[in-house]
C-alpha cells in the first residue's frame, strides 16, 4: 500500500489525472486505515480507546466508500486508469 507521503508529487501536478490518481490514492490509504481500526476494533486488540461511538466511525467508513465509488466511476468516464486498491 502506497503511503499518503508518496502521494504529494502527484497532488501537486500540473496534469488533472496526476491530481485525480493522487486524490484516489489519499482515500484509499485512508479507507483502509480505518478499515483496519475497525476491524482491530472488533477484535479486541486495538491499542487505544476510541474517543467517537463505534456508528460515528461505521458513517465515515461509509462516505468514504461511496466516496471511493464516484472517484472509480469518473475515472471510467474520464479515462484516468487508477491503481488496484481493492486487495489492500
Amino acid at each position: 500500500m502506497m503511503k499518503l507521503s508518496e502521494t504529494v508529487v502527484g497532488m501537486n501536478s500540473a496534469d488533472y489525472k496526476e491530481r485525480f490518481k493522487a486524490e484516489y490514492n489519499q482515500l484509499a490509504i485512508r479507507y483502509y486505515g480505518l478499515k483496519g481500526m475497525l476491524e482491530k476494533w472488533d477484535a479486541g486488540t486495538l491499542p487505544f480507546k476510541p474517543t467517537c461511538p463505534r456508528s460515528t466511525y461505521n458513517m465515515q467508513l461509509t462516505a468514504m466508500t461511496d466516496y471511493l465509488a464516484v472517484l472509480e466511476a469518473r475515472a471510467v468516464m474520464e479515462g484516468v486508469e487508477l491503481d488496484d486498491v481493492s486487495c489492500k
